[in-house]
């Protein structure tokens, strides 16, 4: 149980993954009550001068003030003697809150700045909770000289515990890669569970690394691989005013990882598991759903029907009630508005045919198909059968559950 919330029946087994410690890297976390009572709602990271730093942040026009001063400090440099650093709090977005907002940026990167003696410039912010509520910046600042004193290299299980909001569990992933003969590591912790939909999909994701790569590289890298992960999911099709993705790599092995395929994929799958665990704690989830398209006429159509699937009501409800009904994936295909050609499409409930050639399959047997559904894990794919166009998104079902934690989410 976290908080009045049970922990989702599909949260990974075993709890929060033992992470290597990533040289470079030191965090703190503590309870500043911007939200919450009894439990820490805050962490810092203290990151090692020469680090490179990559993100990746919600398109939303509405986006949150402490995204758009960090969309505005990516890339530069005050000084390259000095470190850099991330404090994020839960329980208040800091969105949609005006000059309060900016006022709240300032001072908390001037308070962090200070206490760590790094210029501001190089402090990065995030915040995650309620919108439209002014964030009682105080409570974090008056709690920087506790946790500059708290830093410790093996704090991220506990600052991934400090940036939860609604999720049941803490979230975290790690990969190891060899580059001739020597061993690059890679952390990275998320928060995320509602309000979750791609074009940078309330979710706040940092990775650490102690490989040596170019911020142009790894910017490039990260912006790549986030298509394929974290702008692949959605819950429940609501983008955030705060969704943010921080990339490190404090260059520590002096290992060089630039254009390293070795190391892409290793960092693919640390993004593509915090992704996944995001769509496992979807709020009121009680399936996690792999929808394929294939066949499409193009990678984007694949991705918009893919998307109408995830993001329809009835296909969800319809998973959350174990009804093997068909007829809602048609539906989500006709409306996505790609190119589709009914009599040639397709479509699959695990190795299961239940539609093909624009008509039931022959065989179909609906107590095959709604025994499939009972499955915690449900695998839907659907081939267009007009091009070689692809794309696989991830989503959760839809339940009483989901209805009942935003009605009360202010509460």
């Amino acid at each position: 149980m976290v908080g009045n919330l049970k922990i989702s029946p599909l949260a990974p087994s075993g709890g929060f993954p033992e992470l290597p410690i990533i040289k470079g890297i030191r965090f703190a976390s503590g309870a500043a009550g911007v939200k919450y009572k009894g439990r820490n709602d805050v962490m810092l990271a203290e990151i090692s001068a020469g680090a490179a730093i990559a993100g990746v942040f919600t398109r939303s026009t509405t986006r949150a003030a402490p995204v758009l001063d960090c969309q505005a400090k990516l890339g530069s440099i005050s000084d390259p003697e000095k470190g850099f650093a991330i404090l994020v709090n839960s329980g208040n977005a800091n969105a949609f809150t005006g000059k309060n907002g900016v006022e709240a940026v300032e001072a908390v990167t001037k308070g962090v700045a200070e206490a760590l003696s790094i210029p501001q410039a190089h402090v990065y912010s995030s915040s995650t909770g309620v919108i439209g509520e002014p964030l009682p910046y105080d409570r974090i600042t008056s709690s920087l000289a506790k946790l500059s004193r708290a830093l410790s290299e093996d704090g991220i299980a506990d600052a991934a515990r400090a940036i939860m909001t609604t999720d049941t569990f803490a979230k975290g992933a790690a990969a190891t890669v060899e580059i001739e003969g020597r061993k690059i590591s890679i952390a990275g912790i998320a928060k995320g569970s509602g309000m979750i939909a791609p074009d940078m999909a309330t979710m706040l994701v940092y990775i650490f690394t102690d490989a040596k790569i170019q911020t142009k590289d790894l910017q490039e890298l990260v912006s790549d691989l986030n298509e394929d992960t974290f702008n692949a999911i959605t819950v429940d099709s609501d983008t955030s005013t705060s969704d943010s993705l921080i990339a490190v790599a404090t260059g520590a092995s002096d290992v060089d990882a630039s254009a390293n395929a070795d190391f892409a994929t290793a960092l693919r799958d640390v993004m593509l598991d915090l992704a996944h665990q995001v769509v496992r704690d979807g709020e009121g989830a009680t399936k996690f759903v792999e929808i394929a398209v294939t066949g499409a006429a193009n990678d984007a159509d694949a991705k918009t029907v893919a998307m109408a699937c995830a993001n329809s009501p009835l296909v969800k409800t319809a998973i959350a009630g174990e009804d093997a009904n068909w007829g809602r994936i048609v539906m989500a295909v006709g409306k996505s508005g790609a190119q589709a050609d009914r009599d040639k499409l397709s479509i699959a409930f695990g190795d299961i045919t239940v539609a093909e050639n624009g008509w039931r399959a022959l065989g179909y047997s609906e107590e095959v198909a709604s025994a499939y559904m009972k499955n915690e894990h449900i695998q839907i794919t659907v081939d267009l059968g007009i091009g070689s166009g692809s794309k696989t998104v991830w989503t959760c079902d839809l339940t009483h559950g989901y209805i009942e934690i935003n009605a009360d989410y202010r509460s």
